[in-house]
């Protein structure tokens, strides 16, 4: 799913999520992915922007990001609708983009990984 998202080459894409929820622990895990999203979102509005996204490219290692891509990341995880990601839209999204994740949860996690998301938000 996150090739849909670029052009740029995947082949040699690893996912470490799976082993990091191993070794943090499902708490753990969505503590770092927080941490992710306070480091790209806009730090007056709360949320990851467009704006911020781009500026903030750099530290995905995504310095040649063109503006289509940044929208389509945007959209693909912008749940209600407002053109931005909430720290929620944005753990969801990221979860929702780990192939590892997505075929099988880890034996430490309980549950679906979208919902072990949800369980930590609500």
């Amino acid at each position: 799913m996150a090739a849909l998202l670029f052009d740029h080459d995947f082949e040699d894409f690893e996912d470490y999520f799976p082993s990091m929820i191993k070794r943090l622990g499902a708490e753990g895990f969505i503590s770092e992915l927080c941490y992710g999203f306070q480091r790209l979102m806009d730090g007056e509005k709360g949320l990851i922007t467009f704006e911020s996204l781009k500026r903030n490219s750099l530290l995905l290692g995504l310095n040649d990001m063109m503006d289509d891509e940044i929208v389509c990341m945007l959209s693909e995880g912008d749940l209600d609708g407002d053109g931005a990601l909430s720290q929620f839209e944005f753990c969801i999204l990221m979860v929702r983009l780990s192939p590892g994740l997505m075929e099988g949860s880890p034996q430490s996690m309980e549950g679906s990984p979208q919902s072990m998301v949800e369980d930590l938000y609500m």
